[in-house]
């Protein structure tokens, strides 16, 4: 009898062996005798001694495992010696190709339970109380999901339960066992599952899959060397050093262990090489089944990026209208300077000062434009060179760097949490790596509303997202893409698409009333829990009274007292705000919470199934069906401290997840905008990764917007500045960080500085300094290899940029950082995850390929709780958060801060613009709610000119023409003060009869018209190379004087009262969308609504001037004895171009049936009568007799 033994290591196997021949009786198994049935021992049994067998001859034959390895067997005789069988058991060690798998079943059964129990439990703390783990009322769920996940693994032939291969062998991903697939491979060849025969690839030995499935991590640590760096900093535990010899030298390298687990030929440097790494089966002659050696050092040398300059046949003439307009504006003031007018030189004056003004802003807004580029990635080379199969990641996983995405919102009255969970949903559907993308959502309000809608978002994810994978849906966020107009079949091949999209059509309707519904169902619970209590507590007060004395209960019974709660669905109390605000219980005042509701992700596919057996409402059979992590994080506030509004938000979100995920990247996005690209972060990846891309602090995107009216009334889609100013910064050292949308390097947001920069010295900056701000390493040198360790720390500097040595640095941290251990460890780690890949050409210090295809730690309750701590409110005392890391506080506009002192320290930015928008959101297409957000806008802006952000006291580490765009960002405002005098002045032309020069002679007709035609000329070269439409420069143009003549003014007003009378800015927050289902109109309804503000008094008051004045002054000429036509028509048609500007504005008061406030032209009317009294008494009529129709002031 033989047998051969196929089963894992690591657990000896019992052999019941019976002699040829003989009869055997019943073994100790329930083994019949003879059968030679292998049994699995329940129990490690001890070799024991060997005993006499007698004159009986068993034969135990065991096949030898590829790849060498002894056998370990030891005989157990039966009680009685002479039985005629015996048991044998056999320890199998582990092999490259069978591994150990008690253990490891172990330890993932011990990991799911701790994830079950991290992702059930809300986690709160902060200041005076102690970390808590409140359990919630688990159901059955967890145990359903993982016997459906376990049934989605098996074998799928009828009749057999065994478990799957990971890989299937046909394309079309039918789960089958190697047995079942050996014997269809051997009968007809042909896959069960789509009936097509079987590729030649997948005819392999069967071990070659079972190596893949069973290789441990232990192996994985055996295959390539690493350096020292990368032991200590990588997560990965897929290589190791060799175990050093007897004599302290490192073991040599087993070539035929290499040569077994890479199955192909010895060396790269082979006359033919093999196809597909190994040679054809069966080639003996020629040249079959050999291809050329493929380019090694092409695949590291392929950019993943490309920059473009902008056509010279555009460019060139841009530059050169350019300098045409500034000289002609040169000669313009100059000539009237030298021309003024003296019978109104009062008028002359101010419109020469505007004159001047205007021409210096115009500069400090083309300058920055003379460098416009443009760029794209190849996502091909990303997935070759990180996704790929290689010595060092066999499997194939993926070695891109981890990203954490932030979504920030504050109140869900005004930000709906059903736009919040639409956000959510494309995060989680987006095309990354599951086990490297994790999401978190600041909650600054506190609202058991956003958290039982992020825990239903959650819920409907596990349709939502393997649906998106499986059909590749775009955009990926249903309320985006249900509502789409068109054809939902196009480029669909499956056939069961129809059927399930509309299945996850319904579920999503249902999830949406859900939703909605949950601010009803909270109140309602909340009202059921409370009315409780207060019975509970009125019985208590009886029961009191009854044995205070008062049997009969007579007296009144006093008001209870009991306090109105917020109560969850499990009936417990919430931790955060309440409805009904209490102490530590209100928006200001509430604890820290934090709660996995999708628990870390498994580092292998987790492939679905049929919905029989997997329970899903869609086939997922060959889907990945995993999740990445989602986090609720509302941090802990309380009286008295600055919490810093939403800057403070997202550094408590940069502590958080440095603890629970610690990705090198974090993507931040608002509420409202979602991923409308599902590879706009492998494209962000390209720009970081490729050469050169350590220099570079973040990747914006631009803003896309939905839901505007098509023509755009109040400029909303603003892409004269995402589209030109921002890919005009984008050649320089980067475009400006605009709030979201952008991916940042989580070391320079900790205030580290570049590995290199570059400082401009000289007239214009062009003299420049390279700067190697981190040591390159030298080679061979000893004292180099000992303080490895010390390289590892980015360069970081003082406030005078100077840079700081690394014990220095290393002893500031704690201080810098704050007390968290655990976070200030996390910044090494996140550092080396975050570097290029060493075989680049050029770097220097970088991380091996492969370094981070592992899985990553798994989350515990121990880290959570250090999560609580970082997110208290004290946490940021006496430390640098929002000074020099993170955030930058102090400022309403905290994200141009924020971008400007990245740039200050040398850092570079790219700007990504993808085919396919990559994000998009909603915007304000009321007029109100437009001109309060152009409001804080440009309040942020005055701001930062009156702080030490102006760009004026930039470093020379900032190129010329970028301070210049900073700086024009803190200048814009106060370019409002000189539009509204020059608005006005037409109107005081046409009442006066005066004109800014005293003759409209030809030179100066000749200098306006060369200034306007080349403004024209501008635009044209500016829409052909940003393709960009006419229609939209011209909104924006118009939009800049309805800003500039209401919110600018406002806006420099605020911010001079904050500086010098120290009067606090605040805004309320813009009302985001929640979508319509009704048509075009109702989507619409709110560019029509009409909501008073004093925004609104200075421009309906220049269109009244301006109207009046030409009617006046139109009817003064007719009728005037010696008309002056010239004065009249250079009056109004200046009066003409402000009305044009302001027309939008106009028909936004009007509203959709022509109603206008009645404030409005009580105020209106009011300014203009205060206006032409003044005016008459300033200048009163020709002819006018005092005391007879004169007028004077008592």
């Amino acid at each position: 009898m033989s047998r051969r033994l196929s089963l894992p290591a690591g657990s000896p196997v019992t052999v019941t062996v019976s002699p040829r021949g003989g009869k055997a009786a019943a073994a100790a198994g329930g083994a019949s005798p003879g059968d030679g049935v292998v049994r699995r021992s329940s129990g490690i049994t001890s070799p024991v001694s060997r005993h006499s067998i007698g004159s009986s001859t068993a034969t135990l034959q065991v096949s030898p495992v590829r790849g060498g390895g002894s056998r370990y067997a030891s005989r157990d005789a039966a009680a009685d010696g002479s039985a005629e069988f015996v048991h044998y058991t056999v320890h199998i060690p582990p092999t490259p190709d069978r591994t150990t798998t008690t253990a490891s079943a172990a330890a993932s059964t011990e990991d799911a339970q701790e994830l079950r129990h991290v992702s059930a439990t809300i986690f709160t703390g902060g200041l005076n109380c102690a970390t808590r783990g409140h359990v919630l009322a688990a159901g059955d769920a967890g145990a359903g999901a993982a016997a459906s996940a376990s049934a989605n693994l098996s074998c799928k032939m009828r009749g057999c339960d065994m478990p799957a291969s990971l890989r299937p062998p046909c394309d079309c991903g039918f789960m089958i066992c190697h047995e079942c697939y050996a014997d269809c491979a051997a009968a007809a060849g042909n896959c069960p599952g789509c009936k097509e025969p079987y590729s030649a690839g997948s005819d392999t030995d069967e071990s070659v899959d079972e190596d893949d499935e069973a290789v441990s991590s232990s192996e994985e640590r055996d295959r390539m060397p690493m350096t020292s760096v990368a032991k200590r900093f990588s997560l990965v535990h897929s290589v190791k050093m060799p175990m050093a010899s007897t004599n302290g030298k490192p073991a040599e390298f087993d070539h035929a262990r290499w040569l077994f687990e890479t199955k192909g030929t010895y060396g790269y440097g082979n006359a033919l090489w093999p196809k597909n790494g190994h040679g054809a089966a069966g080639a003996t002659t020629g040249f079959v089944g050999i291809d050329e050696p493929p380019n090694f050092g092409g695949r590291c040398r392929r950019p993943l990026t490309r920059k473009t300059s902008v056509s010279q046949a555009i460019l060139s003439p841009y530059r050169m209208l350019i300098a045409i307009r500034l000289v002609a504006l040169g000669f313009f003031l100059s000539w009237r300077i030298r021309h003024p007018n003296p019978d109104a030189m009062w008028l002359w004056a101010l419109s020469v000062t505007c004159e001047v003004w205007f021409a210096f802003s115009w500069l400090l807004d083309s300058l920055p434009k003379l460098c416009p580029v443009n760029r794209a990635c190849d996502l091909d080379v990303l997935a070759d060179r990180f996704e790929r199969p290689t010595a060092r990641n066999p499997k194939g996983r993926s070695d891109l760097p981890g990203v954490d995405v932030f979504v920030s919102t504050a109140d869900p009255d005004k930000e709906p949490p059903l736009v919040t969970a639409n956000t959510i949903l494309s995060i989680l559907a987006a095309d990354y790596p599951v086990e490297k993308l994790a999401c978190y959502l600041s909650d600054d309000g506190g609202a058991l509303l956003t958290f039982e809608a992020l825990a239903e978002t959650a819920s409907f994810a596990r349709t939502w997202v393997p649906f998106c994978r499986k059909h590749g849906v775009e955009p990926r966020c249903p309320e985006a893409y249900f509502g789409q107009k068109r054809d939902f079949l196009r480029n669909k091949v499956r056939l069961d698409f129809v059927r399930e999209r509309r299945k996850v059509k319904r579920e999503y309707d249902e999830f949406k009333v859900r939703v909605n519904s949950l601010t009803e169902a909270i109140r309602r619970r909340s009202d059921a829990y409370n009315a409780g209590e207060e019975l509970r507590a009125r019985r208590r007060q009886q029961e009191d009274a009854v044995a205070a004395g008062d049997a009969l209960g007579t007296a009144p019974l006093a008001e209870t007292g009991a306090v109105k709660a917020t109560w969850m669905s499990d009936g417990s109390q919430w931790h955060g705000t309440w409805l009904t605000g209490a102490k530590d219980h209100s928006r200001g005042d509430h604890a820290g919470i934090i709660q996995a509701m999708l628990a870390p992700p498994t580092s292998e596919p987790v492939l679905g199934g049929e919905p029989a057996e997997s329970g899903a409402l869609i086939d997922t059979t060959g889907v990945d069906i995993r999740l990445p992590m989602l986090v609720y994080v509302s941090r802990e506030k309380r009286p008295g401290y600055d919490h810093n509004k939403k800057a403070g938000a997202m550094n408590a979100l940069v502590r958080t997840s440095a603890i629970m995920s610690n990705g090198p990247f974090i993507l931040n996005l608002d509420c409202d905008h979602y991923v409308h690209n599902s590879a706009a972060l492998r494209e962000g990846m390209c720009y970081m990764l490729d050469r050169g891309g350590d220099r570079i602090c973040y990747v914006q995107f631009p803003q896309r917007f939905e839901g505007i009216d098509p023509n755009d009334r109040y400029a909303n889609h603003n892409l004269v500045f995402f589209d030109v100013a921002m890919r005009a910064m984008d050649g320089l050292q980067g475009p400006m960080y605009v709030g979201t949308g952008c991916i940042f390097r989580r070391t320079a947001l900790y205030g580290f500085s570049p590995p290199r920069a570059t400082e401009h010295h000289g007239w214009l900056g062009r003299k420049k300094i390279k700067l190697f701000l981190r040591k390159k390493p030298s080679m061979g040198k000893k004292t180099d290899r000992e303080s490895e360790h010390e390289s590892m720390l980015p360069p970081m500097e003082d406030d005078d940029h100077n840079q700081l040595s690394d014990i220095e640095s290393s002893t500031l941290m704690p201080k810098r950082f704050g007390s968290s251990g655990m976070f200030v460890s996390s910044i090494l780690v996140a550092e080396y995850q975050g570097r290029l890949l060493q075989d680049m050409p050029g770097v220097h210090q970088g991380r091996p390929a492969g370094a981070l295809a592992v899985p990553r730690e798994p989350l515990d309750a121990a880290t959570v709780g250090e999560a609580i701590s970082v997110i208290s409110c004290f946490y940021e005392q006496k430390t640098e958060w929002g000074r020099r890391i993170g955030w930058i506080y102090g400022s309403v506009t905290e994200d141009v801060v924020t971008g400007y002192r990245m740039h200050n320290r040398g850092w570079r930015s790219v700007y990504c613009v993808t085919r396919r928008d990559a994000f998009r959101g909603t915007a304000p297409i009321n007029l109100t709610d437009r001109l309060h957000q152009v409001l804080r806008w440009a309040t942020g802006s005055v701001e930062i000119f009156f702080s030490r952000n102006n760009a004026m006291f930039a470093t020379r580490r900032m190129k010329l023409l970028q301070r210049i765009a900073y700086f024009n960002v803190g200048m814009y405002p106060f370019t409002s003060m000189f539009l509204i005098v020059y608005c006005v002045l037409p109107a005081v032309s046409l009442f006066t009869g005066k004109f800014i020069v005293q003759h409209l002679d030809a030179t100066f007709l000749v200098f306006l018209l060369v200034i306007t035609i080349t403004l024209c000329l501008l635009a044209l070269l500016e829409i052909k190379w940003s393709g960009i439409t006419l229609h939209e420069w011209w909104r924006n143009e118009q939009f800049w004087v309805i800003g500039g003549t209401s919110a600018h003014p406002a806006a420099v007003l605020q911010g001079l009262l904050k500086v010098i009378a120290g009067v606090d800015i605040s805004f309320t927050l813009t009302s985001k969308p929640g979508g319509a289902e009704d048509g075009e109109e109702e989507t619409f309804a709110e560019l029509y609504e009409v909501r008073w503000s004093f925004l609104m008094v200075p421009p309906v008051t220049i269109m009244m001037l301006n109207a009046v004045a030409m009617a006046v002054a139109t009817a003064r000429t007719v009728y005037s004895e010696f008309p002056q036509w010239s004065k009249l028509l250079g009056g109004a048609f200046f009066s003409f171009w402000v009305l044009c500007h302001l027309y939008p504005f106009a028909k936004g008061l009007l509203g959709r049936r022509g109603r206008v406030p009645t404030i409005v032209f009580v105020w209106s009317g009011l300014i203009c009568m205060i206006v032409s009294l003044l005016w008459v008494y300033i200048s009163p009529p020709a002819g006018a007799r005092e005391g007879i129709g004169g007028f004077s002031f008592p």
